[in-house]
């Protein structure tokens, strides 16, 4: 028997025991009908239910056993609310956030929708409970699907401008220039390249997730992680950053010092080719570069 009918027969047969002067015989859980699995109710079901629950929840003591079991059941039976909020956000995800994930995150929502629910305000409360399930999920790839630090103002105008070049292409049937979007949005066009630029950040997919595009199919490398199809690391790329660190210390040096320096690492003199050239002894050429060195490395470890 549905979970729905199952209510209303406990609800006839207790008002039939109060007319005849007797005790209703609706308790099973603190006065609520006991649910063994609110996850497998249906959604018909869960909608009925959920009105003797969140009834029974607002006269309830917070802390009690009632008072748990009534919100425990009311957030499982309510799941397929954030199953079906969630589904739109799948072709968002994009592959990079699962659906598990999604639903976790609108579960917070559910929470804060059952906590908040007034029943006396006689709204159905998948009315509240959604726009929190759906702010929540929102919230989450407004906050962690950026793979850099994005600024909000440039966050928000990335999903005006994906809606603006959705309407301009099927408008002008083809994608519209970035003059057109800017008018269209009435921006600047500097505003509109740095809002594309900065939607470059956003859904970034790791290496070492294996992908199937049709791109990879072409080329044979379908269900690879790209990590595999990519050249190897440059041993070169270690050294830049030593590099641009060094730049600027290395101009800060006196026209002699850098001579010095090009002379014995660039040209690879010896130092008493240094002196030789330089009308000085090896051993001052000595000092001199280890002078420079020590500079050049307190300078690279400060910074």
């Amino acid at each position: 028997m549905p979970y729905a009918m199952a209510v209303d027969s406990r609800r006839e047969a207790a008002t039939e025991a109060l007319d005849q002067g007797e005790p209703p015989v609706l308790r099973s859980e603190g006065g609520l009908p006991r649910i063994d699995e609110p996850l497998k109710v249906a959604p018909a079901d869960a909608r009925e239910l959920s009105r003797l629950f969140l009834i029974r929840l607002r006269a309830s003591e917070e802390g009690t056993r009632e008072y748990q079991y009534a919100r425990n059941t009311l957030i499982e039976m309510n799941i397929s609310l954030v199953r079906y909020a969630a589904a739109p956000f799948r072709s968002q995800a994009n592959g990079c956030v699962e659906i598990e994930d999604l639903i976790q995150v609108g579960t917070i929502g559910l929470i804060k929708a059952v906590d908040r629910f007034d029943p006396d305000r006689q709204v159905e409360f998948s009315t509240l409970a959604l726009p929190y399930i759906t702010g929540e999920i929102k919230r989450y790839f407004r906050d962690t699907t950026w793979a850099a630090h994005v600024p909000r103002r440039l966050q928000e105008l990335r999903a005006e401008l994906a809606r603006c070049q959705e309407a301009l292409t099927e408008a002008l049937g083809r994608a519209p220039a970035v003059r057109e979007v800017a008018e269209h949005l009435e921006l600047s066009e500097r505003e509109v390249i740095e809002g594309l630029v900065a939607a470059n950040a956003y859904n970034s997919a790791s290496l070492d997730t294996a992908g199937n595009t049709q791109e990879r199919s072409a080329a044979g490398t379908e269900g690879r992680p790209p990590i595999d199809t990519v050249g190897d690391i440059d041993p070169a790329l270690e050294r830049f950053e030593d590099f641009h660190t060094l730049a600027p210390l290395l101009r800060r040096l006196d026209e002699r010092d850098r001579r010095i320096l090009r002379m014995r690492f660039v040209r690879e003199m010896t130092q008493t080719e240094i002196g030789a050239e330089l009308g000085i002894s090896q051993m001052h050429v000595s000092r001199i570069l280890s002078r420079i060195l020590a500079r050049l490395r307190r300078g690279m470890l400060a910074d």
